[in-house]
């Protein structure tokens, strides 16, 4: 590999992603940056937030941070990162790995190793949702609310099963036993209203460990895409859901796909919302206080392949 213009690197792991995979995921590629004489500290994380401290002074130092784990801990880093002007890094170690899928990251330790150390800073944007009285998250990858957020919650209850049934049991069961909600989204001031399963507000392509949701996302379009999928029966949802896999399910009559730079979503009964597998709490039933999702263009320099 060539040199690494003096390139230094902050990693921050969770230890639970991926069941525990994450601390073994960043030995191999640890060691090639030492090889090649980059400068590596590694910190391990209580859970999937970094403690800001940690983050800034990793970008004060001038280090690239690197988010070791799944689409949580990247999310939950992401957002400072942003604020203080540094440089973000991948190293996927999660059980869906889904933004890592969009951006084309590869698997192999020599492979993530070479995008770090030779790898252009790339901007992309990020997800800024507010609901209710919560503090304001940054999300990378999506937002979403109803039969998703559902499943998301049974995924953390399952971890028993093998990491490649994690996600397709908790998505039929979640289908099996949802029930919809009546939905009013609003998107750059348009509104609309629907019974639904889900709403989904993506700045990428790919949620649920590899479900093609909103084959159009764009990470550096500027745009959100609001995939609304409307309530129907239960076995209808159910046989449905493997065309979600390739994108095929937009082509479904009771699929909307919208897009937009501000969004916002509430809903009754009040269903669970989560963010890049991560609650958020529930979707607000009054209009005057719905969920708040806008775009921020362009609010992060991430290293991806030359």
């Amino acid at each position: 590999m060539s040199g690494t213009d003096g390139r230094s690197f902050s990693f921050l792991i969770n230890p639970l992603s991926g069941g525990g995979a994450a601390p073994a995921a960043v030995v191999p590629v640890a060691r090639i940056l030492r090889d090649a004489g980059a400068s590596v500290d590694v910190t391990y994380s209580p859970g999937p937030r970094a403690t800001l401290d940690i983050v800034e002074a990793a970008v004060k130092r001038g280090d690239v941070v690197v988010s070791v784990g799944g689409d949580g801990m990247l999310s939950s880093i992401a957002g400072q990162v942003s604020a203080l002007g540094g440089t973000l890094g991948i190293v996927p170690a999660g059980r869906g790995n889904d933004f890592a899928r969009m951006l084309g990251l590869p698997t192999e330790p020599e492979d993530l190793a070479r995008i770090l150390l030779e790898g252009t800073p790339r901007t992309i944007d990020l997800l800024s949702l507010r609901a209710g009285d919560a503090a304001t998250r940054i999300v990378a990858g999506s937002v979403y609310c109803g039969v998703d957020a559902i499943a998301g919650e049974i995924v953390d209850k399952v971890r028993w099963l093998p990491r490649k049934l994690q996600y397709p049991y908790a998505a039929v069961y979640s289908l099996a036993t949802y029930k919809p909600i009546e939905v009013h989204v609003v998107v750059d001031g348009e509104a609309h209203d629907f019974r639904a399963a889900t709403v989904v507000v993506a700045n990428s392509k790919y949620y649920g460990s590899g479900m093609k949701i909103a084959p159009g996302a764009e990470v550096d379009d500027g745009l959100l895409d609001v995939v609304v999928i409307e309530a129907a029966g239960r076995r209808g949802l159910l046989q449905s859901l493997p065309k979600v896999y390739d994108g095929a399910h937009v082509e479904l009559d009771e699929v909307h796909v919208m897009r937009g730079r501000s969004v916002t979503v509430s809903g009754s009964p009040s269903a669970p919302m989560g963010g890049d597998g991560e609650p958020l709490g529930h979707l607000p039933t009054s209009v005057d206080e719905a969920a708040r999702i806008d775009i921020l263009p362009g609010a992060l320099d991430l290293l991806l392949p030359s």
